[in-house]
């Protein structure tokens, strides 16, 4: 059976937000809340595969300890940078 479109959302948002640690639920959730619907399908696929990274990896892309790999660079760089200002206010 496919997944309608509104249960892929739903789904993505949610693992967002349940990540497994608290510091990639606090980038990622926000940032879902406020992008998702938004995506066109080539970035939904984009962050859906994200999505199947595991949060070392993902943290240390963020915060620029290791290169992430470049079908993932645009996208953290929005994550990061939407963090970013979201901490700053």
């Amino acid at each position: 059976m496919q997944e309608t479109a509104e249960a892929r959302l739903k789904r993505m948002r949610m693992r967002s937000w349940r990540r497994g640690t608290k510091e990639m639920d606090l980038v990622m959730g926000p940032w879902a809340d406020a992008h998702l619907a938004g995506l066109s399908e080539e970035q939904l696929a984009l962050y859906d595969r994200l999505l199947d990274e595991n949060d070392q990896d993902l943290m240390a892309w963020l915060v620029g300890q290791s290169t992430p790999p470049g079908w993932a660079t645009g996208l953290l760089a929005d994550l990061g940078a939407f963090a970013v200002k979201r901490l700053r206010g």
